[in-house]
């Protein structure tokens, strides 16, 4: 793989998307990179069609580089280097699908050695206010308290 070349389509994302979000306000908090990993994280897990235009919209001809570009970043750039006097990074991912469908092993072990993102089954369809409070609690928990409620009730 060829780091620059990842690094290089990372970036023209990165623009490409600011200029599209500033085009609806100038007033505009997020991180490019999260949305990034977000999304090669699904290119991980799709197939067909859906695959080949999240590749295609990242830059990425394979899910490899992508996948090898966000191992870099997580092992690297998102480590807490604060025991050596470096920046304290936190960095979260989290995947909630719901009990009935499966997720494969696979896309799991990728989800997390590459992307840092944990992978959940739980019963949205019989229990979802438990299942709201279990990920606003996940998210409170990684967040140091920063984000109390993600999914707010109804």
């Amino acid at each position: 793989m060829d780091m620059r070349k990842a690094i290089i389509a990372q970036t023209s994302f990165s623009l490409r998307l600011s200029s599209h979000l500033l085009s609806f306000s100038n007033n505009l908090a997020f991180s490019p990179l999260s949305l990034h990993s977000l999304l090669g994280l699904l290119a991980a897990g799709s197939s067909g069609p859906t695959h080949d235009q999240l590749l295609s919209f990242l830059g990425s001809p394979v899910a490899s580089e992508l996948a090898a570009l966000h191992s870099q970043i997580s092992n690297v750039i998102l480590a807490d280097g604060s025991a050596a006097g470096g920046p304290c990074l936190c960095y979260a991912g989290g995947v909630w699908v719901d009990a009935s469908r499966n997720l494969k092993n696979s896309f799991r072990e990728v989800a997390g050695s590459v992307y840092k993102a944990e992978a959940h089954s739980v019963p949205f369809r019989s229990m979802p206010e438990e299942c709201r409070n279990q990920i606003n609690n996940w998210v409170e928990q990684m967040t140091t308290g920063k984000i109390k409620e993600l999914l707010p009730s109804r």
